[in-house]
C-alpha cells in the first residue's frame, strides 16, 4: 500500500507564497508539490496556488504528519481537521503550553497518515481501505486544491486521519497495513495507572492475540507513550482483522476509549 514515508508537512498558502518559495523555505521540492497537490490542469493553472489553500509537502525524515500552524488557526478546528480531539493533540505536543494560545508557523504532531494515490483509485474505496468515513476524509482535505468527491488523480497526496479516541492514538502499525508477530505497536495513551490494553481478531472472530496489558511511560492526567512487540497467541485464520486498542473501567471492567484499526495479516 502506498503510505508516503518520510516527514510530511500539511501548509496553509500565504499571501506572496510561490511553489518555489514554499520549497525552498519548508521542504520539499517544485516537481513533487505539483504533483502531490494536483496544481496542473485540469485542476488549476500550471503552478497556480491561492492564499488559504492547504498543501501537504513531503520531505526525508521520520514517518510523521505535522500541522504548520497558520494565522486564524486553534485546537479546535485543527483538531476538527483529523478528526481527533483538543486532549489528545494538546497531549502528543508538549510544546502546547496554553491549549488558547497557539503561534503562525508553530509545527504540531497531528494523528494522521499520507496516502499516495494510485490508478484506479476512488476517495470512497480509500476511506473503506482505512476504515474511515468519506465525510472525514473529505474535512481532512478540505481547501487542497484538487480534492473532490468524484475525481482524484494518480500521484496526489491524501490525508488520511489515524482512528483515535480522546485519549489513545496508534502510530504504528497504520491502518489498513500487514502486521507480524514482533513488530512494535506503539502511540500515546492518557490511562487511569499508565495501564492499556491491546487485542487482535481476524475476521472469523477468532483471537490472534489474547488481551494484554502494555505499559505507558505516564500516568493520567498525563500522556504517555507505549512501545510493545505484538504477540500472536494464535494464526489467523483469514488475510484480514481488526487492532483493538483500549481501556477497562476500573469500576466495572467496561472497555473505554476503544481505537480499532484495519489490519492484514
Amino acid at each position: 500500500m502506498p503510505i508516503v514515508d518520510g516527514t510530511s508537512l500539511v501548509y496553509t498558502v500565504q499571501q506572496g507564497n510561490t511553489l518555489y518559495s514554499i520549497a525552498s523555505n519548508i521542504g520539499g521540492t517544485v516537481p513533487l508539490l505539483v504533483e502531490a497537490n494536483a496544481v496542473y490542469p485540469p485542476v488549476t493553472d500550471p503552478y497556480l496556488i491561492f492564499p488559504g489553500q492547504v498543501l501537504v509537502i513531503s520531505k526525508p525524515g521520520n514517518r510523521q504528519v505535522h500541522h504548520i500552524v497558520s494565522t486564524g488557526d486553534t485546537l479546535n478546528k485543527i483538531s476538527r481537521r483529523y478528526s481527533t480531539s483538543v486532549s489528545l493533540l494538546q497531549g502528543i505536543n508538549p510544546s502546547i503550553t496554553n491549549p488558547n494560545l497557539l503561534y503562525p508557523n508553530q509545527v504540531l504532531q497531528v494523528p494522521a497518515l499520507i496516502y499516495l494515490v494510485e490508478q484506479g483509485d476512488t476517495l470512497n474505496k480509500i476511506a473503506q481501505r482505512f476504515g474511515i468515513s468519506l465525510s472525514t476524509l473529505l474535512e481532512a482535505n478540505r481547501q487542497r486544491p484538487g480534492i473532490s468527491p468524484d475525481v482524484v488523480y494518480p500521484g496526489y497526496q491524501l490525508i488520511i486521519p489515524l482512528p483515535t479516541s480522546t485519549n489513545i492514538v496508534v502510530f504504528n502499525p497504520l491502518p489498513g497495513t500487514i502486521i507480524r508477530e514482533g513488530q512494535k505497536l506503539r502511540g500515546f495513551a492518557r490511562a487511569f495507572e499508565g495501564t492499556i490494553l491491546y487485542r487482535i481478531m481476524d475476521e472469523n472472530d477468532r483471537i490472534v492475540t489474547e488481551e494484554s496489558p502494555i505499559q505507558t511511560t505516564a500516568g493520567a492526567p498525563a500522556y504517555g507513550s507505549f512501545s510493545t512487540s505484538i504477540i500472536f497467541n494464535q494464526q489467523p485464520t483469514t488475510p484480514s482483522g481488526e487492532l483493538w486498542v483500549y481501556t477497562r473501567s476500573p469500576r466495572d471492567g467496561s472497555i473505554q476509549d476503544f481505537v480499532s484499526l484495519p489490519v492484514l495479516f
